[in-house]
């Protein structure tokens, strides 16, 4: 891992992908399974993130490091998903949001300060 990403910066990240998850069906056009899918994932990532102890989080129960491990599963899940799920803009879609979610875990520096 290239470890560029403060962890502060990495919730700034976060919080977009919150946002991006959230309106992508009325942006995108997602309907049904690929609709709600964002909608859960939205309130998943918003739930993980606030309870994650860095800068950026408001409980902090759950370690960086853990955080780090579940953005990686769903990072994979979601290209994985994208690739035998959906077609069309669906699929570009989760293949897209999990690239982005691998590259920032790729990135991001799990084992700096916290706090």
């Amino acid at each position: 891992m290239l470890s560029i990403l403060a962890p502060r910066t990495h919730g700034f990240l976060d919080y977009l992908t919150v946002i991006v998850f959230a309106v992508a069906p009325a942006a995108f056009g997602l309907t049904g399974l690929a609709a709600t899918l964002s909608y859960l994932l939205a309130a998943v990532h918003l739930l993980m993130t606030v309870v994650t102890a860095f800068p950026l989080g408001v409980v902090m129960k759950v370690p960086f490091r853990v955080h780090g491990a579940v953005e990686l599963v769903v990072g994979i899940a979601l290209v994985a998903l994208g690739a035998l799920l959906f077609g069309g803009v669906a699929q570009v879609f989760y293949l897209v949001m999990g690239v982005v979610i691998l590259a920032v875990w790729a990135t991001t520096d799990y084992k700096a300060a916290v706090a």
